[in-house]
């Protein structure tokens, strides 16, 4: 998997990227003056239509592309009124990143209070840009577990991995975005290009929900336990500056950036303003379900805490094996990353032996971003497949992917990059839909901190299906038979790399 960067850096990114043009230009909104913000548009404005609904209900919609589901991010933040609460395993440094904290940042500027709550272990960041985002008044930052990288240098790292190798690798894994307390988006989506089909080399297919209203109360929740858990620490109590931090001076620069229109195109700029307009087509269409029985599924801060081995599940690992032991018909799952255990085996098989369809879509080692989860599930891929679980393999150059590319970065183009699988979704009996973070595989089962909406309706059901089925087609997948894999399709260089990381222990992958 690349390192990623965190979002924070774009500050000086941004400022490097403006340098060209002379300090009267830059300090006299030399792109922003001709982008506005309308403030005559409210987001209880827009919900009033449905805000009696929300007070008992909870409205769904399936977010399939990236574009919609960056452009729903996007309008949220710039017509937030009071907060934005967000949780992130990976927040990038790259275009996506930077407009997105472009957002923040004028949300807060106008009295929004934004929380942000990232995971230590992919952060990349000095800490005068760290610092000098925290700064703003209306803006806090907190980093989860830092024990791994903010204000560590190689030897305290490995003290600490030395010292507690299980806390070390307990990782965050949780994604919501939360507006004003009712606004929820949750799945599989971290924020940086590729998530969102941003990117020119590789991207995801991935998959997030929109819920409005009654479930937000628990992703509030949850949200609130981790931003009180002494696991998510302050970063100004983590690193420390002396130096003026010029806050505003950088933030002015990250303004320039993302109204820069070769960063961030006009055409994109208004879809988001017709959002409303998208809203009520989605409303009078029909796509937005209101249901009551939704749950939102959280692990807590500092999960499976018992000392000794990498196992024991948590909140999450447990309703999930629930859910899937009630199954009667059939099983659809999407995971990026599958990597089983006896355990898990026997319990697929034993679903299979009373009649129930099991289909799983994961990478091919052609699609994958992590050859160490590869080369867990390629292990043991024999042995899945003796279970009776049908296996397909996601494919690199997935017929898909024309459909789910950003339109403007992609319009008339032939070359088109490469795709790689990670919705984390699960199908039961065509009626119980489960959308959030978890992978199947030992990290999400024991280590990580995971977060899933859980959500009862043959309608969403059927939404669902139909996509999922879609991706498993011939032109987007390959079956894995006990005589055919696609591992050949890959280079020897890559089939090499693989092999290599068969010395990582499963456990951790």
């Amino acid at each position: 998997m690349k390192k990623i960067l965190f979002a924070c850096v774009i500050l000086t990114i941004a400022q490097f990227s403006l340098s060209c043009f002379s300090d009267d230009e830059a300090n006299s909104n030399y792109f922003c003056d001709k982008e506005y913000r309308d403030s005559n548009v409210t987001l209880s404005q827009q919900l009033t239509p449905v805000s009696e609904l929300m007070k008992s209900k909870t409205g769904v919609y399936l977010l399939e592309e990236g574009d919609a589901a960056m452009i729903s991010r996007a309008w949220l933040s710039e017509y937030a009124e009071k907060t934005i609460d967000i949780q992130y395993f990976i927040f990038s440094a790259d275009n996506v990143g930077l407009i997105a904290t472009d957002f923040l940042l004028r949300a807060a500027d106008r009295g929004v209070k934004v929380r942000i709550i990232v995971d230590d272990i992919m952060v990349e960041a000095e800490a005068e840009e760290l610092l000098a985002l925290d700064a703003h008044p209306n803006l806090e930052i907190k980093i989860y577990n830092p024990t791994a990288n903010i204000g560590k240098n190689l030897v305290s790292k490995l003290y600490n991995m030395t010292k507690d190798f299980k806390g070390f690798n307990q990782r965050m894994h949780n994604k919501t975005f939360i507006v004003d307390g009712k606004v929820v988006i949750t799945g599989g989506r971290n924020i940086a290009d590729e998530y969102f089909n941003y990117d020119h080399e590789y991207n995801f297919r991935d998959r997030d929900v929109l819920l409005l209203g009654k479930v937000s109360e628990q992703v509030n929740k949850s949200f609130e336990i981790f931003w009180s858990s002494k696991l998510s620490v302050d970063i100004d109590e983590i690193v420390h500056v002396f130096d003026e931090l010029n806050a505003k001076e950088k933030y002015e620069f990250l303004h320039q950036y993302a109204c820069n229109p070769e960063n961030f195109w006009p055409q994109v700029r208004d879809r988001i303003k017709d959002i409303p307009l998208s809203f009520q087509k989605i409303q009078e269409s029909k796509e937005l379900i209101w249901l009551d029985n939704i749950q939102f599924v959280s692990d807590e801060p500092g999960k499976n805490k018992s000392d000794g081995e990498l196992d024991g599940g948590g909140l999450c690992s447990d309703t999930l094996l629930s859910l899937i032991l009630k199954a009667k018909k059939s099983i659809i799952i999407e995971s990026p990353y599958l990597i089983t255990t006896d355990e898990s085996r026997k319990i697929l098989h034993d679903l299979v032996k009373r009649g129930v369809e099991i289909k799983i879509l994961t990478n091919s080692m052609a699609s994958t971003d992590n050859l160490e989860a590869f080369s867990g599930y390629q292990r043991d891929r024999e042995e899945l497949l003796a279970t009776g679980v049908k296996i397909y393999e996601f494919k690199p150059d997935a017929a898909v992917r024309k459909k789910l590319l950003t339109g403007e970065l992609q319009k008339d183009s032939t070359n088109y990059p490469i795709f790689g699988l990670h919705a984390k979704t699960m199908l039961i009996d065509d009626s119980v839909s489960v959308i959030g973070t978890f992978n199947f595989d030992p990290r999400s089962l024991n280590l990580n901190t995971e977060c899933f909406a859980i959500i009862y309706s043959k309608e969403i059901g059927r939404k669902l299906k139909a996509n999922m089925l879609e991706d498993f087609k011939s032109e987007n997948a390959w079956q894995t038979t006990n005589t055919m894999n696609p591992d050949s399709v890959s280079g020897i260089y890559k089939r090499l790399k693989v092999k290599t990381r068969r010395v990582v222990p499963k456990s951790i992958l």
